[in-house]
């Protein structure tokens, strides 16, 4: 169900469970290097020549696979891409080791600099929210619309579901979370994964979470992987606190693009309650709550938010307006 409107205590990472028809089905995978990183990016071959380019960045923990059921969903529409943001899925560290949303948002913007792509749809989840609002505020020129799937945007009152993944910003805790679960089993520690990121994990398939512990196992094996998880999770931290012009909600007022929100109602990490005042900060937003979703709506209903993302390129002219 959705609900569609206009204007535990844990310290877990994600991992990028997808739909087994989705694993790697029609993907290409290439690496691309640029002064001072290289990055891991994921696309679909279009369905024919001449769609518009679509870029996709992931949560705190992800990678470009939890974009693969959306990718797929959209396979007519878009010709689309996906991210490994450095740290995080096959793409290693970046040199400087700048893991903040400010520079997080530099690497995509570099990204589509150097690609020539630009402007994109651009669509983030969660700290990927973060990240391409930064880019849509400052380069306006690379965004087309922009697609926020539980955008981590600062709450006054965090949920307390969400409050010990921000204590993983904490110097130290991270390498007491790993002590405290030496005795956890890899399926254990993923199963705990999908309960805090899904609105219901007894949707997610037997085979979904075989890949999924398959993926856990592979990144426990990263000897940067708990320290990018770490200062990534800093950097969200300290991009509530920021404040004027550099605040993530200024910066929200400031975007151009048509703008779709996209909100699950059974969310333990972003309060849906930020859904209405997203909607208002916004110039140009409509917004889409999944009653039964939790925090990857595009993993647990990419067809309802491919419909949503469809509906948004169908008021959007070529020219960087919506229609009226």
């Amino acid at each position: 169900m959705s609900s569609t409107e206009s204007p535990g205590a844990r310290i877990l990472p994600m991992v990028s469970p997808v739909r087994p028809a989705d694993v790697g089905a029609g993907e290409k995978v290439r690496a691309e290097s640029l002064p001072g990183l290289t990055l891991t990016v994921r696309s679909r071959p279009p369905a024919r020549d001449g769609l518009p380019p679509m870029l996709c960045v992931h949560g705190l923990g992800g990678s470009s696979l939890n974009w693969s059921a959306l990718m797929g969903a959209l396979a007519g529409r878009v010709d689309s891409e996906a991210l490994d943001l450095p740290g995080f899925g096959d793409s290693p560290p970046p040199d400087d080791g700048d893991y903040s949303i400010t520079g997080q948002a530099r690497t995509v913007i570099r990204f589509l600099d150097a690609s020539d792509r630009g402007p994109v749809h651009l669509v983030g989840n969660s700290m990927g929210g973060s990240i391409a609002v930064r880019v849509a505020a400052v380069r306006p020129d690379l965004v087309r619309t922009l697609t926020l799937i539980s955008p981590a945007l600062p709450e006054r009152r965090p949920q307390r579901t969400a409050l010990p993944t921000g204590l993983l910003a904490v110097p130290g805790v991270a390498r007491l979370f790993v002590r405290m679960t030496s005795g956890w089993t890899i399926e254990q520690r993923t199963r705990a994964v999908l309960a805090l990121n899904y609105g219901d994990p007894s949707r997610v398939a037997p085979e979904v979470l075989a890949a999924a512990v398959a993926e856990q196992e592979r990144r426990a094996d990263l000897p940067y992987f708990w320290d990018a998880m770490a200062r990534s999770a800093r950097g969200i931290v300290d991009s509530y606190t920021l404040s004027g012009q550099h605040s993530l909600w200024r910066q929200a007022e400031r975007v151009l693009a048509p703008t779709l929100l996209v909100y699950g109602m059974r969310d333990q990490l972003v309060s849906h309650r930020m859904a209405q005042r997203a909607a208002r900060t916004f110039r140009d937003a409509r917004l889409l709550s999944l009653v039964d979703s939790g925090h990857v709506s595009m993993m647990e209903y990419p067809d309802e938010v491919a419909r949503a993302f469809t509906d948004l390129l169908g008021e959007y002219d070529g020219s960087g307006a919506a229609r009226g």
